[in-house]
């Protein structure tokens, strides 16, 4: 049998969203500053691993977009055009932007080899304390904006947050890029680039991983083993139910619908069987965990003889 949905649900998940939209919109305002401020500072000081920096972190502002549009969206009540919601919106966001990530990569290496075999001037020094401010600040954001699409169980959050950190895992391969050009003089001009061919590996590596991420939400791959068990665990504990039998979820979005069957005496008249049903489902939507929706099928102890 199936209910309708418990009204808490929909405030916790408006509250969830609002959060998210929140953290994104301050990202994407420390983005636009950062990227500002490094593609100026690799102009004037000859730096192109800077300037590639920057180059990503508007790459970094057009993602957050992306994400903060997906909150919005996946926040949403679910309608009768789309009775189980938009929370989809939020891993196809995710998988937006870890193409754009990948698409930042191959862009990044390819430039970088170019540069690589083109000779150029030294970097200036007053590029290295750039980067030290710019390291600094993306890791804060990493820290922040991962934490938060992890409470809130956003993957495409989460997927930005990295996006962050392999913006700063470039910062740090700019820096000591720069770094070897400076101290080891004539010739070494180009270490920069490198360092940049390598960041763009880095990147790629991510990207190639919260690609797979978000795609496996889309899918609807099984979740974890330890979530399925504890639904088994909430719904054993329900006065009546015996066991439970198949346990199927499917997430969307920052929320996940289950379709569950308990196995209870053969004998319960049907009310009977309906009651443990809804307590099922009752103390399910209770509980701490992220359950938009849950279908219950009873299943008897045993099956009566088919008529005829």
């Amino acid at each position: 049998m199936s209910v309708q949905n418990h009204p808490s649900k929909n405030d916790v998940l408006a509250a969830a969203a609002s959060r998210g939209v929140r953290a994104t919109a301050w990202g994407i305002v420390a983005s636009s500053c950062l990227a500002v401020v490094k593609i100026l500072a690799g102009i004037l000081g000859n730096s192109y691993a800077l300037v590639a920096d920057g180059v990503e972190s508007i790459l970094d502002i057009m993602s957050s977009m992306m994400v903060w549009g997906s909150l919005r969206i996946a926040s949403q009540p679910a309608t009768e055009r789309y009775p189980y919601g938009y929370g989809k919106a939020e891993p196809l966001a995710a998988l937006a932007v870890a193409t754009i990530l990948l698409g930042a990569a191959v862009g990044i290496a390819l430039k970088s080899i170019i540069e690589i075999r083109t000779p150029h001037h030294m970097p200036e020094p007053f590029t290295l304390i750039v980067l030290v401010a710019v390291i600094i600040s993306k890791e804060l954001m990493f820290r922040y904006l991962f934490h938060t699409g992890k409470s809130i169980g956003s993957k495409a959050m989460q997927t930005d947050a990295w996006h962050h950190r392999s913006d700063s895992l470039t910062s740090i391969a700019a820096f000591i890029g720069i770094s070897v050009a400076l101290f080891m003089g004539p010739g070494y001009e180009s270490a920069d680039d490198w360092a940049a061919l390598f960041a763009a590996g880095v990147i790629a590596y991510n990207g190639v991983g919260l690609f797979r991420s978000a795609l496996s939400d889309v899918l609807d791959v099984s979740p974890s083993v330890e979530l399925i068990d504890q639904i088994r665990d909430i719904a054993g504990e329900v006065c009546g139910v015996q066991e439970t039998e198949k346990c199927r979820v499917r997430k969307s979005g920052l929320v996940h619908f289950i379709d569950l069957h308990v196995i209870v005496e053969g004998e319960l008249s049907v009310r009977e069987g309906h009651d443990i049903a809804h307590l099922v489902k009752e103390s399910l939507l209770a509980s701490q965990l992220s359950i938009q929706d849950v279908t219950v099928h009873i299943e008897p102890t045993e099956r009566s003889q088919p008529i005829g």
